[in-house]
């Protein structure tokens, strides 16, 4: 009775790993076109009794090797979709062989569109109605020109339709794809705006104090041999500046810089109003550090806090800001909501404010992780501390 639970457990891990294996076989084109390739053979390997009885010389062996290698070109079928498309009808015309015939059509029409269905179906009911009319076609499969085309014309029409379908739906995910690339694109862009709006801010003040400094020893120095060095510094201070401006100024609409450590708390009242409440830890040194770092820090918990309260509202989220030994860690972390899958394929959040806060991290010289850790979803920033401001 003890040993139950433990084979249950065992049972249900591996149907898990099968599973997961199954979802990873069906990503790749290859595997797919091997099983397509394998369900065709199957189902034509039932005709190889009547192959070899029927009047056509081929043994059961030679059937079965005719019927492999016909199945074989439907590992082209993604490349070359007109190869198996051809075969199937010689295989039509040759051994009357239908299966084939069904799985080409819709290759054809996935792969290559509607037009090209549709131009296989009248292609194959054409070469068909001909057959039909030769003498030879068996008996069995139509007396009849209605009998004929009740069976043959379906056929050809039901495959290639389930082809556009497909098709479509190809488009559709290859849209989605495109979309969502997009997106991500456009994140990194707007996140790179910010970095740079902020190093307008933040270097811009400190290289007009320079500027303003160096003006004020100059009148100092006034009449003594380093009054020529000082009016120089104060014009490369200001030289510098315009360059800032011209160069990587890009201001958002209200031209404010990212806050820094010190709004971290109203976030986290923010968030306590949307149902997300959040265990806020901040190192003292951090409000020290430069207005870079801290703006990273903001952005990074800013966003986290809008995943969490998305994708995982009610979970405690808990924040730690820690500077050690020159460097600077932000980690994020919530629990998985129920229901959720623990594994990479399905992350609490995979939006494109992730790649935006990467973005932000690595300009700084940092490594950044985002996805799930020990039934938890974590963003954790490593970047260096530098200097305190």
């Amino acid at each position: 009775m003890h040993d139950r639970p433990a084979a249950v457990t065992a049972l249900s891990q591996a149907v898990a790993a099968g599973r997961r294996l199954a979802r990873r076989c069906m990503r790749e084109p290859r595997v797919l076109d091997l099983l397509t390739a394998g369900s065709c053979l199957a189902l034509m390997a039932l005709d190889v009794p009547g192959l070899a009885a029927a009047d056509n010389s081929l043994t059961g062996v030679t059937a079965a090797l005719v019927l492999t290698a016909g199945a074989a070109t439907l590992l082209l079928r993604q490349v070359a979709p007109w190869v198996p498309y051809l075969v199937a009808l010689v295989l039509l015309g040759w051994l009357h062989e239908l299966t084939l015939a069904q799985f080409a059509l819709y290759s054809l029409a996935r792969y290559r569109g509607r037009l090209a269905g549709a131009v296989g179906v009248i292609g194959y009911v054409s070469f068909a109605y001909v057959m039909f009319n030769l003498p030879g076609w068996p008996v069995h499969r139509g007396d009849t020109l209605s009998e004929f085309l009740s069976l043959v014309v379906p056929i050809g029409a039901l495959a290639a339709g389930v082809g556009v379908a497909a098709n479509r739906q190809d488009l559709v995910r290859a849209l989605q794809a495109q979309r969502a690339e997009t997106q991500t694109l456009q994140a990194v862009q707007r996140e790179r705006a910010r970095i740079a709006r902020d190093v307008h801010d933040f270097v811009g003040r400190e290289l007009t104090l320079l500027s303003v400094r160096s003006q004020v020893l100059a009148r100092r120095a006034a009449g003594g041999p380093h009054a020529d060095g000082f009016e120089e510094l104060s014009e490369t201070a200001r030289s510098a500046h315009r360059m800032l401006n011209e160069i990587i100024v890009q201001r958002g609409v209200d031209g404010r810089p990212t806050p820094g450590v010190e709004a971290l708390p109203e976030l986290v009242r923010r968030s306590a109003l949307a149902g997300s409440p959040v265990d806020l830890h901040v190192d003292a040194a951090a409000h020290r550090l430069s207005p870079l770092r801290q703006a990273a820090v903001h952005r990074v918990v800013q966003e986290c806090l809008t995943n969490a309260a998305k994708y995982a509202p009610g979970e405690v989220v808990e924040v730690r800001v820690t500077v050690r030994e020159g460097r600077l860690r932000v980690r994020v972390s919530n629990p998985m909501p129920a229901g959720e899958p623990d594994g990479p394929e399905a992350p609490v959040s995979a939006g494109t404010g992730t790649a935006g806060m990467g973005e932000r991290v690595w300009t700084l010289g940092g490594t950044f992780f985002a996805g799930p850790r020990d039934g938890a979803y974590e963003v954790e920033a490593d970047l260096p501390a530098d200097e305190p401001a």
